[in-house]
């Protein structure tokens, strides 16, 4: 802006006086807008410190309902944002699918995830626990194995 005052003062646009007014404005403007201190620079970093014992409370729940109506109570576990284990061997395959199709919803809902783990078990995640691999390519490895050997 130096530059510009300079020239409209060539002009007589504008008197010599409001130049330097002007200049000292932004020289305590520059001033102002200085790179924050080390010491500061310090503070900031160590208040995004975030504690890697956080949870210290984790739990995964085994349930194995008896019927549709306990679905309700896994989709609380979910909501609590733990992981639940989920047998439904002791229940009608009517009633299974109606549970899982529930679970399903909640699950995706929560933004979490489903595993099937075994014949009639299935892991129920929230979003802040990951589920990697597969164990139902082992399942059907072994039952082709199985029927191989007869």
């Amino acid at each position: 802006m130096g530059v510009m005052n300079r020239f409209m003062n060539f002009l007589g646009l504008q008197e010599e006086e409001e130049i330097v007014e002007r200049e000292k404005l932004q020289e305590q403007e520059e001033v102002e807008f200085e790179a924050p201190s080390f010491e500061a620079r310090r503070n900031q970093k160590i208040n995004n410190v975030v504690s890697i014992h956080s949870q210290k409370n984790v739990k995964v729940i085994l349930y194995e309902p008896r019927s549709y109506d306990e679905a309700q109570e896994i989709a609380d576990h979910l909501r609590s944002h733990r992981s639940v284990v989920v047998n439904l061997q002791r229940v009608r395959n009517d009633q299974a699918m109606r549970i899982i199709d529930f679970l399903s919803g909640t699950i995706y809902a929560l933004s979490g995830s489903i595993s099937k783990i075994g014949g009639n078990i299935f892991l129920c995640t929230p979003d802040t626990v990951e589920i990697q691999g597969s164990i139902t390519e082992i399942l059907t490895e072994d039952q082709e194995y199985n029927n191989r050997m007869r």
